[in-house]
């Protein structure tokens, strides 16, 4: 993993924290928590605070999130809207995130310029045992919290300065008047600068989260979708009323839900052509194929040539593989009728020629579940799925994993919204 972080593939984008008064606050926030301080001189967190360094100074992972539910969060800056999330049991806590920051703007500006902000993103549930404390999740509420008091002073100088307004004989109270010229000392004036978040309760969309062994949950108008392992604690094998559970290895049924419910964009060739997306999925998988049968190849030498000798000279274990030919095939059939009919395409490559819809809420969601049913494409893993994407790398030897760096730095770091927008039309 070491090479994937010299490379800012994993743990990048990153804010750095070295000033001591950040610091300070940062410690706070942690004695807030009821855990220690860190002597670190500096670190480096995400969006939600999360840093790897505090991480691995406290001894704990999961700091930040020590029962996978009621996330808690640090803010010292504006700035960390626009970092990523690396660590997180939910695939929606970015977003939720990103909702609190742009629900109260002025006041976490107003308030980082002082002191820290920090707590929890709050919801019905303290522990999952099972699948149904995550169906009584409905939204979220952020407890808000700052290391001086700054959030109580603002609240208590408003108090005062409603009195001020309602009460006739208010301005003779001497003492009151005094207290809150000491109280604006330290809060600034809250008419031009409210310092007390107004926006805290948020909807939990559809996630995905980390909980028995990885579980999607969709919501439609009248039916809730739950995608995970059978075996989870609260799965229903029948189909209760409002909640479809459908086992995570049950690939037919989960293609078509997707379809159904509106999430795909199905093979055509006004968009797979123009994305070269069936020549990206062949690419891909004809690497993982050599990568499982010949691991020493050194993927540095391999170009069209070569691949096409080494094509040629194991058509039998390409042929048994299947996935190659089926993706040149599905690819001249597209190109000759403008379409792909699903009936005429095997179980095992239904993933192959998909993606999410681009313009449907769920996207990214969808094309993180469709990602996991084609493994070999280690670059729409990377995009979509993190965590399959690190135990995927984990699994390589060595030549491999240094082709698999090269190949995210050549195609998706140096200009990843481009990449973005052509595969995946995002």
């Amino acid at each position: 993993m070491n090479r994937l972080a010299e490379n800012e593939l994993i743990h990048g984008r990153l804010l750095e924290i070295a000033e001591p008064h950040l610091i300070a606050r940062y410690n706070t926030a942690l004695k807030g928590f009821g855990l220690k301080p860190v002597t670190l001189d500096k670190f480096a967190i995400d969006q939600t605070g999360f840093s790897p360094q505090v991480a691995e100074a406290l001894g704990d992972e999961t700091y930040l999130d020590p029962n996978g539910v009621n996330r808690r969060y640090i803010i010292l800056t504006p700035a960390q809207e626009e970092l990523p999330v690396v660590h997180t049991a939910f695939s929606n806590t970015a977003q939720l995130m990103h909702e609190f920051f742009a629900g109260n703007r002025r006041a976490i500006a107003a308030l980082t310029i002082k002191d820290v902000i920090f707590g929890e993103i709050e919801d019905s549930v303290g522990e999952v045992r099972s699948i149904d404390d995550l169906l009584s999740i409905e939204d979220v509420t952020f407890k808000v919290q700052a290391g001086d008091g700054l959030l109580d002073k603002a609240a208590e100088l408003r108090t005062l300065t409603d009195r001020l307004v309602q009460e006739a004989d208010f301005w003779k109270d001497d003492a009151a008047l005094n207290r809150m010229v000491d109280l604006a000392r330290d809060t600034g004036d809250i008419r031009e600068n409210p310092l007390v978040p107004e926006r805290v309760v948020f909807r939990h969309d559809a996630y995905w989260t980390s909980h028995f062994g990885g579980l999607y949950v969709f919501f439609d108008e009248k039916l809730t979708t739950l995608i995970c392992d059978a075996s989870a604690p609260g799965f229903r094998r029948s189909r209760p009323w409002q909640v479809a559970y459908i086992d995570k290895t049950d690939s037919v049924r989960i293609f078509e839900f997707l379809a159904n419910s509106g999430r795909l964009e199905l093979p055509r060739e006004s968009w797979a052509g123009p994305a070269r997306y069936l020549e990206h999925r062949a690419e891909m998988a004809v690497r993982a194929l050599i990568a499982r049968e010949a691991p020493q190849t050194d993927f540095s030498k391999v170009d069209s040539i070569w691949l096409q000798t080494w094509l040629n000279r194991n058509a039998a274990v390409v042929e048994a593989d299947g996935t190659y030919p089926f993706l040149v095939w599905a690819r001249r059939t597209m190109a000759q009728t403008g379409r792909l009919a699903v009936r005429d395409t095997p179980v095992e490559h239904l993933f192959q020629v998909v993606r999410a819809k681009p313009d449907h809420p769920d996207a990214w969601l969808t094309n993180r579940l469709i990602a996991e049913h084609a493994p070999g494409d280690f670059l729409s893993r990377y995009v979509f799925d993190k965590e399959g994407f690190y135990a995927f790398y984990e699994a390589q030897g060595e030549s491999y994993r240094t082709h698999i760096v090269e190949t995210l730095k050549a195609l998706y770091l140096r200009d990843k919204k481009a990449l973005r927008a052509r595969l995946y039309g995002l």
